[in-house]
């Protein structure tokens, strides 16, 4: 822990999600006070064992209350803003979440006189995108450059680790399932980027200076294709499952039903993201630029796909021809 840190304080509004958590740890390894600002502050306890007594507290906000998101943001030093929707819920919808969301906390930030600002976006962000998500992230971008002008922010690819929602949901498809379905021909490019690197370029931005204002695309060693990614899950999984194509427009219908279910697994917005590369821009500053190499699926992805083998843990343990393995 750098002590020299340890009177700072960073509120890290929606600090108990999947990238959250990492966030929260890797600041509090650095030595800042973490507030975490979250809608159920009841629910967000397992943060707490994740620094020293007294050092991680949550505390109540919702972006949509821009009084909560001010309170939460008083006397920090440092505002990380993490929240976002990959679908819309409820009252949950892009625009509250992304765009309005992304200013007042920004707002907040630069009213509270914090001295930094780290913004997540997401490399899919683009006024132009034919999804409403990335839309809506480029407009948060704007609303936050708009009221903090020296924000940082973190663009991240599709980003793995043992929580995720992208290689759990296919290694728990493909444990079911005879196929697995190829978005259109599988071509469509990834840059994976793991959760700890992730959490460690927010812990980096903070302690430097120099990055305020600044970019970052944040993509893993790797760009694979969607196909590639699927052989590499049946492979983690022990599984022998046939690939198949689905066209664009098919999988855009079948997401007209699916997203009508209380936790949808695809969306239509979420088809038209699939249909674009998701990868780190040319010239583009990235991990490697705050001093982390980035980590491979390969050292991560692995170890939390056991649980999807036909015997779990277990399954690496039995003897060569011991029984089929795919099945």
């Amino acid at each position: 822990m750098d002590n020299s840190m340890n009177n700072r304080l960073a509120t890290v509004i929606g600090g108990s999600g999947f990238v959250g958590r990492h966030v929260v740890r890797a600041l509090a390894r650095a030595g800042w006070r973490v507030r975490v600002a979250v809608r159920r502050p009841d629910l967000a306890g397992h943060l707490q064992p994740l620094g020293t007594v007294g050092q991680i507290h949550a505390v109540q906000a919702n972006v949509r209350y821009p009084d909560s998101v001010l309170a939460a943001c008083d006397g920090a030093d440092a505002v990380v803003n993490l929240v976002g929707i990959l679908h819309e819920s409820g009252r949950q919808r892009f625009d509250a979440v992304h765009v309005f969301g992304a200013r007042i906390a920004a707002q907040a930030a630069a009213e509270c006189g914090a001295s930094r600002l780290v913004h997540i976006s997401t490399i899919g962000a683009d006024a132009d995108s034919a999804a409403e998500y990335g839309r809506t992230k480029a407009a948060g971008e704007a609303e936050v450059r708009a009221a903090y002008h020296q924000a940082t922010i973190l663009r991240p690819s599709i980003v793995f680790g043992p929580e995720d929602a992208f290689f759990n949901r296919f290694a728990s498809l493909a444990r079911i399932s005879p196929v697995l379905p190829l978005i259109d021909d599988g071509e469509t490019r990834f840059q994976p980027v793991f959760v700890g690197d992730v959490a460690a370029a927010v812990a980096a931005t903070l302690g430097d200076a120099g990055t305020s204002g600044a970019e970052f695309e944040l993509g893993g060693p790797e760009v694979l294709n969607f196909r590639e990614i699927m052989e590499f899950i049946l492979e983690a999984t022990g599984r022998k499952r046939l690939l198949v194509p689905v066209p664009f427009g098919v999988l855009r219908l079948e997401a007209l039903f699916l997203q009508l279910l209380p936790n949808p697994i695809l969306t239509v917005d979420q088809v038209r993201m699939l249909e674009i590369d998701n990868v780190v821009s040319e010239g583009a500053r990235t991990l490697q630029d705050l001093g982390i190499e980035p980590q491979a699926i390969e050292a991560i992805v692995p170890d939390y796909l056991e649980r999807f083998r036909r015997a779990g843990q277990f399954d690496r343990m039995r003897p060569a021809g011991d029984g089929p393995n795919g099945a």
